[in-house]
């Protein structure tokens, strides 16, 4: 194993590729496997105490009194209500930027290959989600009240 080690980093000069090779894999290594899980979990965390301290405070108007049940009841339905219009303001945001990227790789994709291909047609492919997305949007999801 060590005279593979040193084969593939050539471990007399690391000023090469191999050196390169070296620091891209260990970027790799930090990047995928330590930085990415310790963001993920610490994003999780913060979702789990924002969760509960809404609850919590739902709990607490829901007992304070009867219009504090019915503040409480209309508070997490206006909170349905932006949820549900933020994913759809997402959705379209999405399908906008897809169907812009087909469009521009249909267009653009001759350029660069000299004349018309049959590769171009691969831009059809985020071209089509992006007009899935906009007709869901559009036309198939329930609209927000």
């Amino acid at each position: 194993m060590t005279h593979l080690a040193f084969t593939l980093f050539d471990a007399v000069d690391l000023n090469g590729p191999a050196g390169l090779w070296l620091f891209l894999s260990i970027g790799a290594i930090a990047m995928f496997g330590i930085f990415l899980p310790i963001g993920g979990w610490s994003e999780n965390r913060r979702k789990e105490r924002e969760a509960y301290y809404r609850a919590e405070m739902i709990r607490r108007i829901a007992e304070s009194s009867g219009e504090g049940a019915k503040a409480a009841m209309e508070l997490l339905r206006e909170d349905a209500r932006l949820q549900r219009i933020k994913k759809i303001e997402s959705l379209k945001i999405g399908g906008l930027i897809n169907l812009c990227v087909g469009v521009a790789l249909i267009i653009f994709m001759p350029v660069m290959l000299g004349g018309w291909h049959g590769p171009a047609l691969a831009g059809l492919i985020p071209a089509f989600f992006g007009l899935a997305m906009l007709a869901y949007v559009f036309f198939m999801a329930k609209p927000v009240e």
